[in-house]
């Protein structure tokens, strides 16, 4: 964690002040914090050193190991880091070394908490409290909070706090804000804001001391996390009432709770306010940054709002701010979700030429894909094939398995938009081959299914499955269940209560009480089993009754889903649906697999690839 790597690698005061060693020795370890004795030697007369002996070999580095343990934290190599201390303390107990110190085991409880073996931390912090152990400090304590936390393992963390309260841990360590604050942040990043506020008003006096923002900043954090990003204006209006003054992260967290509520006309009048008292007090510390404006982008590509996005990118490139990578990302970003290709296309062409100047700036292949996505929507396969090509030279950093996969798909998809049958077929065999499964209601399936159909189902890597019954230029009425029959569900029930439900059906739609539906809920968004049904849903996606087979199987690929709503209303297309207009019914690909046929005389392997 950010909190304690200062400390690891930062020199203490006693011997900051040492004078410089030869580079055959290091500075001798604290003898208080070791688990050996401490090396001492005199001083050596200046002129060529002699070798040392076997038996005054020079003491390990001790900043080097916790460096390395650092390193390998980030590599989640807990079993190497368990190897290399366990080699240090051999080499101590056998006189070649100095012990390990308390700095070196905060780093490897670090460690522990970041790999997720938070046994094995409270194992180690045993083992450093004990007779035998170098000690523990506030650093120890603040990283078994956490690490509890991260377990759900809250009742053991509270009996710590109220032991560190009553002076009766180990290390006598003080309950300060800081180390409240990194429990009550282990709690928000849970959502668990409950056991936050218990919290709050557990510990409010000591939490108080300073009168700092830095608590009001983690309690909008929480609002935001539990789904309720509004209420973090309270907690502003809680701050002014304090008499404290928000800093910037105060306002950025505002403004992407407002974002997140789809309220951008508030977030802007905070951006204007931030400005404001920016100018008012002379303090450019509150000026926005990159963060604000990415995340008003982010909210200004949610209601495609071109306009506003051009004045936003205009004023980042006029002010003094230092855009890098992710804010380029996020202006290509608002762009392509205001379906302007050619923005986004203008920004990626300004990062790529100051790559030469700039090795930092090189993209990301998130934003590779992003615009291969736009061009293989729109069948321009020439281009999709440029960026393909250029996705893995260009782009910074290792590209994930899944990337390579999509970036396949898209290949695939622009050739099938393009008209070029033959292509796509050639691609999806390549995938095939390459995939031990993949679903339906993946992009690859949904784009599968569309060549098969194009293709008359002739030399197809797919062949057993056929539609006989199907014509793409069929209304999708013709084939659509009754949205009686769906058994749709209320909005208002609770998870828990229909669980069952979602082991049968993938994909169940929701009404209220007038009977108009609203929303759809996947079981894969099923995650919390107290919260109601609503609050897991999606938008529905609706289309008229006239609406042919193939622009609904091209609507579930562009928006993956796997259900789309049939509603009379002529002027209803796609998203843009009433609850005045009744369902009418429903079509899923799991009623387009029903009309498929067996062919049982084909023995191609790739069948068993295909997962319905």
């Amino acid at each position: 964690m950010m909190l304690i790597r200062p400390r690891f690698l930062s020199p203490s005061p006693a011997s900051s002040r040492l004078e410089p060693l030869p580079p055959t020795l290091s500075a001798p370890p604290e003898p208080s914090r070791t688990f050996s004795s401490s090396y001492s030697s005199s001083a050596r007369p200046p002129g060529r050193q002699p070798r040392p002996s076997p038996n005054e070999r020079p003491l390990p580095n001790l900043r080097r190991l916790t460096a390395r343990i650092v390193d390998l934290t980030r590599r989640k190599q807990l079993t190497q880091i368990m190897a290399e201390v366990e080699a240090s303390k051999r080499r101590a107990r056998s006189g070649r070394g100095s012990g390990i110190n308390i700095i070196v085991m905060n780093a490897v409880l670090e460690a522990c908490v970041s790999c997720g073996d938070v046994d094995l931390a409270v194992q180690l912090f045993e083992e450093m409290r004990g007779p035998m152990g170098c000690g523990v400090d506030g650093v120890s304590y603040g990283i078994l909070l956490k690490g509890l936390g991260i377990a759900r393992r809250i009742d053991e963390a509270f009996e710590i706090l109220e032991s560190i309260e009553k002076d009766t841990s180990v290390g006598c360590p003080r309950l300060s804000p800081h180390l409240i604050c990194g429990f009550l942040n282990t709690l928000i990043e849970a959502g668990d804001m409950r056991r936050a506020n218990a919290l709050v008003a557990r510990f409010r006096q000591v939490l108080y001391e300073g009168q700092s923002v830095l608590l009001y900043n983690l309690l909008m954090k929480g609002y935001i996390k539990s789904n309720f990003p509004l209420g973090a204006l309270t907690v502003k209006d809680e701050i002014l009432r304090q008499g404290l003054k928000p800093d910037r992260l105060t306002y950025n967290t505002i403004i992407f709770a407002c974002v997140k509520s789809a309220e951008i006309e508030k977030a802007f009048q905070f951006l204007k306010d931030m400005k404001e008292e920016a100018k008012r007090d002379d303090n450019p510390e509150l000026l926005p940054d990159a963060v604000t404006y990415t995340t008003l982008l982010k909210g200004l590509g949610n209601i495609q709002d071109l306009y506003s996005v051009l004045k936003i990118v205009v004023e980042m490139k006029s002010s003094l701010i230092l855009i890098d990578r992710t804010a380029y990302t996020a202006m290509a970003d608002a762009f392509l979700a205001c379906g302007s290709i050619d923005g986004a296309l203008c920004i990626f062409g300004e990062l790529i030429k100051q790559v030469g100047t700039n090795k930092d700036l090189r993209p990301k292949p998130h934003l590779y894909l992003s615009i291969m996505r736009a061009f293989a929507t729109i069948g321009d396969f020439d281009m999709v094939k440029r960026l393909y090509k250029r996705m893995w030279p260009d782009s910074a950093g290792s590209i994930s398995r899944s990337a390579k996969q999509e970036a396949v798909e898209l290949l695939m998809e622009a050739a099938l938009n393009n008209n070029q049958i033959d292509v796509a077929k050639g691609l999806l065999r390549r995938i095939v081959k390459g995939k031990e499964h993949f679903s339906w209601t993946s992009r690859v399936g949904l784009v599968a299914l569309k060549v098969e159909t194009l293709s008359g189902f002739t030399n197809s890597p797919l062949r057993p499955h056929v539609f006989p019954q199907i014509l793409l230029n069929d209304p999708v009425e013709k084939y659509m269940l009754p949205f009686r029959e769906s058994r749709p569900l209320c909005g208002d029930l609770i998870l828990e209560n229909v669980v069952m439900r979602f082991l049968k059906d993938s994909v169940v739609p929701l009404v209220n009480d007038w009977g108009a539906c609203t929303g759809i809920v996947h079981s894969h968004d099923c995650t919390e089993m107290d919260a109601p049904l609503l609050s897991m849903a999606r938008q529905p996606l609706c289309v008229p009754t006239s609406t042919s087979l193939e622009h609904v199987m091209d609507l579930l690929l562009r928006e993956k889903c796997e259900m789309v709503i049939v509603v009379k209303s002529g002027n209803m297309y796609e998203g843009s649906y009433t609850s005045s207009s009744r369902p009418l019914g429903v079509f899923s690909l799991t009623i387009l697999s029903k009309f498929t046929t067996n062919r049982s005389n084909t023995h191609d392997t790739s069948v068993s690839r295909v997962v319905p």
